[in-house]
């Protein structure tokens, strides 16, 4: 039996492969669009819907990932066959996507600075925010596993958001951690910080909250 990381992991590759396949079924190389594959995701992404209780942090934060990439490209694909079946005059999915992507690239709500430093947002206690990996640091220098754990969900997160992560560093990582934390315990006066990766709109943020 797969274990949940093969079964996720699984998941990605389908999710790959029902684009492919759109984009042949679009282009004319296919006659059919990919029911069989479609049919499978549903039912993985049911599933996990489901036990998300029996996942571990790391496995919630990918099969949420996960979800919204397929949701999104799922509505590309609706309004595609709609536009197909009405015979209009239809456009590379390829490009469609990526029209799609500069769109939000454009939108300034939307708009992800390079640097971890410029992407955290400081929040009050008590702010809603959306489910994501979390972990609370209060002397980062002699807490290497939370650090670690961050860095490894921010940067799948990134990965699996499409962004770019080859600015992303290991050392550049840790010290944003520890001068946030330091700076936040002496302007908020207090001890033990809460980062936070989540995913708004498809876009990645590393959130600090200042725990009271």
């Amino acid at each position: 039996m797969a274990t949940i990381d093969e079964e996720l992991a699984q998941l990605e590759r389908d999710i790959r492969q029902l684009k492919i396949e759109y984009d042949q079924y679009f282009g004319g190389g296919r006659k059919r669009p990919p029911t069989e594959i479609e049919w499978r995701i549903e039912l993985t992404v049911k599933r996990y819907a489901e036990r998300g209780g029996d996942l571990k942090y790391g496995q919630r934060f990918r099969i949420t990932n996960l979800t919204q990439t397929y949701a999104k490209y799922k509505d590309i694909f609706r309004k595609r066959t709609q536009q197909k079946e009405e015979g209009k005059i239809q456009r590379h999915f390829g490009a469609a996507a990526k029209a799609i992507e500069a769109e939000r690239a454009h939108n300034p709500a939307h708009k992800s600075a390079e640097a971890p430093a410029a992407r955290a947002e400081t929040a009050a206690s008590g702010r809603a925010v959306q489910s994501g990996f979390r972990v609370t640091c209060s002397e980062p220098e002699h807490e290497p596993e939370k650090v670690d754990q961050l860095y490894r969900a921010f940067l799948e997160a990134k990965q699996q958001a499409g962004e770019q992560t080859g600015k992303l560093s290991r050392a550049n990582f840790n010290e944003f951690v520890l001068k946030k934390t330091k700076d936040l315990q002496k302007q908020k006066n207090c001890r033990d910080v809460e980062y936070v990766v989540e995913v708004i709109d498809g876009q990645v943020k590393l959130k600090a909250l200042v725990k009271t």
